[in-house]
């Protein structure tokens, strides 16, 4: 009929047929694809299956299948304990206050960077911030506990011969979100600005041309040229930010953990680590876990709705 389109019905085998074609002209792109794909199913995908310990009363000896079904007992229990909240506010609090310094500063130094005309300069500058990220968690937390040593620490010595008085940096609670925070920026400040730099090199240099044709300075060439063209990588990265928001690797705060500033440094991650490994509640720490992974999840969908009806720029 004029003016209406006719739904044209695919035969399942010949779509099959254009598939297995398709795969088997291009082959060799499939075969690098699967070790990847293997790494995921086996390490990923695969340890999904035992999620469901976390509602049952998981005994090793009776393997998962033959375990008591105790449906939502665990998560009940993790939501009435008196650390609830304040695993919660623990871990929230340090993941935004890391958002908060941590994720801006990558995009402030990769704006300075392009704007470095000095080759020599510019890349010892690079080096020089993109080594910190190369320092392994272990060796990172030793360097931090002895910098901020109340006895030998060369910052609490420093802070000393300027004739102020040096905090308790490593005991108390008050000061451990900043050293994690603050030591975290210094390592993975110049690493995050590789992406955006990328992103910068896309710029039409037509467009600074022009610019300077109608008298722009450098600083509002960079604001309304520079900015924009990155603003669809700072979207994405923030949602990716934010779908980890509870994801704090606890290895770092593990380490520089102590009996003294417990009541900060104490997070999801590290109580499930207790609670599974240490104390071999593995149901009731699997439930936590997955608590976490849940909420990680809701961020990570949410953030990238808002995303996409406020913008072009979204995952999926």
């Amino acid at each position: 009929m004029k003016g209406s389109y006719a739904a044209v019905s695919v035969n399942p085998s010949v779509k099959n047929k254009s598939l297995g074609k398709r795969i088997w002209k291009n082959w060799e792109l499939y075969l690098f694809m699967l070790p990847v794909l293997l790494y995921f199913l086996v390490f990923h995908y695969g340890p999904m299956y035992g999620i469901q310990i976390a509602f049952k009363n998981f005994v090793p000896s009776k393997g998962i299948t033959g375990s008591e079904w105790v449906g939502f007992d665990h998560f009940e229990r993790f939501f009435n304990s008196y650390f609830f909240w304040d695993l919660l506010w623990n871990t929230f609090s340090i993941s935004f206050y890391e958002l908060a310094i941590g994720f801006p500063l990558p995009i402030i130094l990769a704006l300075a960077f392009n704007e470095v005309r000095n080759g020599p300069f510019k890349k010892s500058v690079q080096t020089v911030t993109y080594a910190p990220h190369f320092i392994s968690v272990v060796v990172m937390a030793g360097m931090i506990i002895t910098f901020l040593s109340p006895s030998s620490g060369m910052i609490v010595r420093f802070i000393e011969f300027l004739g102020l008085q040096p905090a308790a940096f490593l005991t108390d609670p008050a000061w451990f979100k900043t050293v994690y925070v603050f030591s975290g920026v210094w390592q993975s400040t110049g690493w995050g600005t590789i992406i955006y730099l990328a992103a910068l090199s896309g710029v039409d240099p037509q467009l600074h041309e022009a610019a300077i044709m109608d008298g722009a300075s450098r600083f509002k060439r960079m604001l309304h040229i520079n900015l924009p063209t990155i603003v669809p990588t700072i979207t994405i990265m923030l949602i990716l930010n934010m779908g980890n928001i509870l994801g704090l690797g606890f290895e770092k705060i593990l380490l520089l953990q102590n009996s003294l500033n417990m009541e900060a440094s104490d997070v999801i991650s590290t109580y499930v680590y207790r609670a599974g490994l240490v104390n071999a509640q593995y149901s009731f720490s699997t439930a936590v876990g997955l608590f976490n992974s849940v909420v990680n999840v809701i961020l990570l969908v949410t953030v990238n709705q808002i995303a996409k009806r406020t913008s072009e720029n979204s995952l999926w």
